[in-house]
């Protein structure tokens, strides 16, 4: 078993559907892609908008060797096998006392995927502690998928601000803790959420989403993924940029994301994210 991931913090992902925290970079390190982040967004005149916070490892080098990263990956082998995909990835930025929040949700709604084998790897840029708006997951939650509702509430950060419509236990939730460089892992239908950032400093958050190769896309005709360790089988490769920002690299992601939006926005009016 991976020192990263022994056996027992296994179990206990399959028992509660989550695990942290992981130690992936260290707190140098965190800051060196912080910094790398807040200077794409001062070249920007802003925090990351729209598209560019979806699959930013497709336009940004430093966040394709990110989704890449062996600490990472071990650990997300020992969850979903040797054959991974990078299928998509997220910054969940909330500005300091900002009233950004994430509301209760499964991620698999609207994802489209064959099986619920999905894993996502949450890498905290920044300090992730109850006071900044940290995550919350209620253990046990991840064994069966439920229904949700649309709200497209605006400080809401998902894309559709979908939320959980039966009730959710919160007095059991357990507060994802993490320091910069750690990371949490949690299960596709894990419920979870997280409060708006009552600190004076911005909580970072990159959330990577792994499957393993044999899952397919069935909402979709096409679909399109990175793989990151061992062989695919079902999606259309992805290439990685050459350099930041890269034009070809830059339309490339631009096709993906309406082709994912498709996706993930069937049903509703919506047309992209926003």
């Amino acid at each position: 078993m991976s020192k990263l991931l022994p056996r027992e913090s296994v179990e206990q992902y399959r028992r509660d559907g989550f695990f942290f925290p992981i130690r992936v970079l260290s707190p140098a390190e965190a800051r060196q892609y912080r910094a790398r982040l807040e200077a794409v967004e001062r070249e920007q005149g802003g925090p990351l908008r729209g598209e560019l916070r979806h699959k930013s490892h497709l336009i940004f080098t430093w966040l394709d060797t990110l989704v890449r990263h062996p600490a990472i990956l071990d650990a997300v082998e020992e969850l979903i096998g040797p054959d991974i995909l990078c299928w998509s990835s997220s910054f969940f930025i909330k500005e300091a006392r900002d009233s950004a929040f994430v509301s209760w949700h499964q991620d698999a709604t609207y994802w489209g995927l064959s099986e619920p084998d999905v894993v996502t790897a949450w890498v905290a840029f920044s300090e992730s502690s109850l006071e900044s708006g940290a995550m919350r997951m209620v253990p046990g939650t991840h064994r069966k998928q439920v229904a949700h509702r649309d709200t497209f509430a605006p400080d809401n950060l998902l894309s559709r601000g979908q939320e959980i419509m039966v009730d959710v236990d919160e007095a059991k939730a357990v507060d994802i803790v993490l320091h910069p460089g750690e990371m949490s892992l949690h299960h596709v239908r894990m419920f979870h959420g997280s409060p708006p950032n009552r600190s004076d400093d911005r909580r970072i958050g990159y959330a990577i989403r792994y499957i393993p190769t044999r899952i397919r896309q069935v909402a979709g005709e096409r679909d399109s993924a990175s793989l990151v360790r061992g062989v695919d089988r079902h999606f259309d490769p992805e290439q990685p940029p050459a350099s930041d920002l890269a034009p070809e690299a830059v339309a490339r992601h631009a096709a993906i994301m309406k082709r994912q939006g498709e996706i993930l926005y069937r049903g509703t009016a919506a047309e992209r994210f926003r």
